[in-house]
């Protein structure tokens, strides 16, 4: 995947916004989430996003193109949940080849399709890979610190069922995001290293964490040079961070992060902070003065948008994104 290396060296790249914001504009009901094909599935299955690739193919479609029609460069697939580890909340665990495989195929169909009419602009599928829905390194129980829910062997092993598989599909590159704990985050990279190994190839690998609140660290107590430490072992495409916190109060650690890296940076924060109902205030033009600070300070490689984001923030983020150079880095190529 030499294009990507090739691209990123031009311009800031776009990356897109938030999935699940954009379904809920759909407000599926239960049975949209089931199709013909899961409607005597035993357990609940609305709010299973992943699972709409299967049942509803044509929103996940029609979301890739808006965000593609918006100006971004890279459309992240609808697998932040595509392992067996947070399938097992749905009792789906023995369709995550499926889920991921078919995800990686709707979303480079249509990045084909926006390639195939301009060239010159190349559109990319990142393979999202999260965070699940259990962490390494803490306990989930105050009584008993020493347990774990999951160990570092099960999460490598559901990451590289996923990443075969998206892979598979035909995504560009992984998106390793939403971390929270650096030890989930260092078993999908080690799955990853795995696969590649296995196939004889190379694939460009991100990596985005999560600063979770004030205190500049990850859930899991890590600072922002302690995390870039931790996953740095690896040739990275890029390091960044993305979610809980919006552009305003990512920017600090942003500056951080940039000053201390070699790998291309990104970020893709929140439409700002939640408000009292839990929704997403921050406009599109509310959005774009704050980013186009990051690229004043020349910050940023690849920009895009998170939770509370959609196609206009994307438009916004990408009509500033133009203006300014590429954050100027020592990667090798």
């Amino acid at each position: 995947m030499a294009d990507i290396y090739k691209e990123i060296q031009k311009r800031i790249l776009v990356l897109d916004g938030a999935m699940g914001t954009m379904l809920q504009r759909y407000n599926f009901s239960e049975e949209d989430f089931r199709g013909e094909r899961f409607k005597d599935y035993p357990s609940s299955l609305k709010g299973n996003n992943d699972l709409l690739s299967l049942t509803q193919p044509n929103a996940i479609a029609d979301i890739h193109r808006k965000y593609f029609e918006a100006g971004a460069d890279i459309v992240e697939t609808n697998t932040f949940s595509g392992t067996t580890i947070a399938m097992a909340d749905y009792d789906m665990e023995n369709l995550v080849y499926e889920l991921n495989y078919e995800s990686a195929v709707i979303a480079k169909y249509v990045a084909t399709e926006f390639t195939n009419k301009n060239p010159d602009k190349p559109r990319f599928v990142a393979g999202s890979i999260g965070p699940t829905n259990r962490t390494a390194s803490l306990s989930p129980d105050v009584n008993r610190p020493e347990y774990r829910a999951v160990t570092f062997d099960q999460l490598r092993v559901a990451y590289k069922q996923q990443v075969e598989a998206l892979i598979d599909g035909g995504v560009d590159l992984l998106l390793v995001e939403t971390i929270f704990d650096t030890l989930n985050a260092k078993a999908a990279l080690f799955a990853i290293e795995e696969v590649k190994e296995d196939r004889n190839i190379d694939i460009p690998i991100m990596v985005s964490g999560t600063i979770t609140d004030a205190s500049g660290r990850t859930l899991s107590g890590q600072t922002v040079e302690a995390f870039l430490a931790s996953v740095s072992h690896i040739p990275l495409l890029s390091v960044g961070f993305n979610c809980a916190l919006g552009a305003e109060q990512l920017q600090p650690y942003l500056k951080r992060l940039s000053n201390q890296t070699g790998f291309y940076t990104s970020a893709h924060p929140n439409a700002g902070l939640p408000n009292a109902f839990g929704e997403y205030d921050q406009t599109p033009k509310q959005m774009q003065t704050l980013i186009e600070a990051y690229l004043k300070d020349g910050l940023i490689n690849i920009i895009g948008g998170c939770c509370g984001t959609n196609p206009e923030h994307i438009n916004a983020i990408a009509e500033v994104a133009k203006n300014y150079k590429p954050r100027q880095t020592d990667v090798a190529v």
